[in-house]
């Protein structure tokens, strides 16, 4: 286990670019027996077949982030890769995703050491560019569900900078859906010094971005979650140059479909009613990538929450509140319209002090109890619907 850990978190890869890495898992399920295919493009799918009886699908995500790593971990990444524009950037393992292909891994080793404890089939999902929601989405596309088994419930699991031995499920909405839009705002370019002479790009996009920030504030009842965030802004080559466009990029997240609509319906009427008043072009506004919801079924949440707790112990299990982070994992099950179950798994002792957050350089999980809480959590989780007493 610690071995797969070591490798993954040293090799990680950029998202829809893990070539070696499907190497890898495919090598490590040859090494058990299992069977596996390719799946959307870098994606690996093992299926292990247990007899007659319910089909689970699990899930494992494998990208990486470019991110220069600063954990100071002896197994850190030096890793470097490629955008797609060709910027050359360092990537590392920011996301824990290599713990969940150790969970993964090492939970198949325990249920094929132990054929009499189950029945039914399991599909392992090793999926790559969940960072940029593409991931599943291709596995889909791909023919995942003609080309493996149908799954009654598809499970899943995140590490996340809590205590490491705990885990915490949430019933219903588990995470959020997320829109990313770019959007290029359109002005004529002057000197800085006849500003009456142009239309400024900068000033427009500066109104709407502080605009935009009156949709969660002014437009939704108070008790509706919402964000709505700038994260890039750039104009411009020149301090004494006013430039013919600006380009910036949001982020939005929403818990309900409803809430979703009505949010983007305000950003693009924003977006068009700041040009229009500036007397500039009509602004272009591209999607990046949308995220669905992160669901948890009640009935199944409750399923695999009991097994939880009868395998970890009932200090170590936690029902928790959604949260704003996405993921694309629910298109795995909403693409056959079968339940899904997600929860977090604890990475770090709190008690050395407060966590990296995910997506930091400094995310680096305690080997231990983290790796042995996925695995006990993944296979718990599994035997919830196999277990020849759940059926």
């Amino acid at each position: 286990m610690h071995r797969i850990y070591r490798h993954l978190h040293t090799h990680p890869e950029l998202s829809m670019q893990e070539h070696a890495t499907a190497d890898f898992i495919a090598a490590e399920l040859d090494d058990l027996g299992v069977e596996n295919f390719r799946c959307g493009g870098t994606g690996v799918v093992g299926i292990i077949r247990g007899g007659e009886g319910p089909v689970v699908a699990f899930r494992a995500d494998t990208d990486g982030l470019p991110i220069a790593e600063d954990t100071g971990l002896d197994y850190a990444s030096r890793a470097t890769g490629t955008l797609e524009d060709g910027t050359e950037v360092p990537v590392m393992h920011g996301c824990g995703h290599d713990t969940h292909v150790t969970s993964l891994l090492t939970a198949s080793r325990s249920l094929l050491a132990a054929p009499d404890a189950w029945n039914g089939t399991l599909v392992l999902v090793f999926q790559p560019g969940e960072e940029t929601a593409a991931g599943a989405r291709a596995m889909v596309d791909d023919g995942l569900w003609d080309r493996a088994p149908r799954p009654d419930i598809v499970l899943g699991q995140h590490v996340m900078p809590h205590q490491a031995g705990s885990v915490r499920i949430s019933h219903g909405t588990a995470m959020a859906m997320a829109d990313a839009l770019r959007v290029t705002v359109y002005g004529k370019q002057s000197h800085g010094s006849q500003p009456q002479n142009s239309i400024d790009p900068i000033v427009l996009g500066a109104h709407i971005v502080a605009r935009l920030q009156t949709i969660v504030s002014r437009e939704l009842d108070p008790r509706t979650p919402a964000v709505v965030t700038c994260g890039t802004f750039h104009a411009g080559l020149k301090e004494n140059i006013i430039p013919d466009r600006a380009e910036f990029s949001l982020n939005i997240r929403t818990f309900e479909h409803e809430t979703r609509d009505q949010v983007l319906a305000a950003v693009r009427r924003i977006i068009a009613g700041e040009a229009a008043v500036s007397n500039a072009p009509e602004p272009l506004v591209e999607e990046i990538y949308t995220f669905p919801r992160c669901f948890n079924d009640h009935d199944s949440a409750e399923r695999v929450e009991a097994a939880l707790r009868a395998e970890l112990g009932e200090g170590n299990v936690e029902v928790g509140a959604p949260v704003m982070g996405s993921e694309d994992f629910g298109h795995l099950a909403d693409a056959i319209g079968v339940p899904s179950v997600y929860w977090m798994f604890g990475g770090f002792d709190l008690a050395a002090g407060e966590p990296p957050v995910n997506h930091s350089p400094f995310f680096g999980p305690v080997m231990e109890p983290t790796l042995t809480t996925g695995t006990r959590a993944a296979v718990a989780g599994i035997l919830a619907y196999l277990g020849t007493g759940a059926q």
